[in-house]
């Protein structure tokens, strides 16, 4: 029994062994290298929102596609995004501010897409009611901003300024509220069918600041996601405040990172 018993445990412990260091591997391992990224803007934004990260990742030899997102419904916006995707050269990673989590948690099963990355985004699981899960944390103060008329939302010039674009210059702030597009009201309760992030690896910057999401809802999603985590002394307009840091994880994600 003696041998037997030997035996055994020599083989438990090169099973164990086996599977840590594979397991370490997989936690090491650098991400696929791509050359092209995408970026979704969210509710009350344009494109050129990203302005400032699209010229560092530019900078850094990448290809960069800022879809202009109808924001009129998830469908129409899903569209968008699948039509800029099509027209990339191979490997892409895909980003999201804000409402478009929603966008590329649907979009980003294509096979094209390497990695995910969530900018003090929404995360959705497939089929999930959105709304309901983030009623399970703080409203935020933006909240009281947002006007509707004809079935589309705005915010008001002070809410956009306070909540919404705190920490970001005032010149600044005013340019983007001058530029934030209409978006429909019945575009928050929107479901996707698939959730990318179960699929794909994905990254996620929290602003620990923020004023329109819940930093503790944001620090969930990416817990969930199981996501590389970074947290900023930003608001929610991270891209625009601090354009390097997100910049720098976008490039990381893209397996550029130095």
């Amino acid at each position: 029994m003696k041998p037997l018993r030997k035996l055994l445990i020599v083989a438990v412990s090169i099973l164990s062994a086996t599977l840590f260091a594979a397991d370490a591997s997989a936690q090491t391992s650098k991400p696929a290298e791509a050359r092209n990224v995408v970026l979704v803007h969210g509710a009350w934004a344009d494109g050129s929102s990203w302005a400032e990260v699209i010229s560092r990742l530019q900078a850094a030899g990448l290809h960069v596609t800022a879809v202009q997102n109808p924001l009129t419904s998830l469908a129409d916006s899903v569209a968008a995004t699948r039509r800029a995707l099509a027209l990339q050269d191979g490997p892409t990673v895909l980003v999201a501010h804000s409402w478009g989590g929603t966008v590329i948690s649907e979009t980003g099963t294509d096979p094209k897409v390497t990695a995910l990355v969530y900018v003090a985004a929404r995360a959705p699981d497939a089929g999930e009611d959105f709304v309901a899960l983030s009623g399970k944390f703080p409203t935020m103060p933006v909240r009281a901003g947002v006007q509707e008329r004809d079935g589309f939302t705005v915010l008001s010039e002070e809410a956009f300024i306070k909540y919404f674009a705190n920490g970001v210059a005032r010149d600044k702030a005013e340019v983007l509220y001058a530029e934030q597009e209409p978006t429909a009201a019945a575009l928050f309760g929107g479901r996707t069918t698939a959730a990318a992030w179960r699929s794909k690896p994905s990254w996620y910057a929290v602003s620990k600041l923020d004023q329109t999401i819940s930093p503790d809802l944001e620090r969930f999603l990416a817990a969930r996601m199981k996501a590389t985590t970074v947290e900023l002394e930003a608001g929610h307009l991270s891209l625009v405040s601090h354009s390097k840091e997100i910049a720098d994880l976008i490039l990381a994600a893209a397996g550029r990172d130095k």
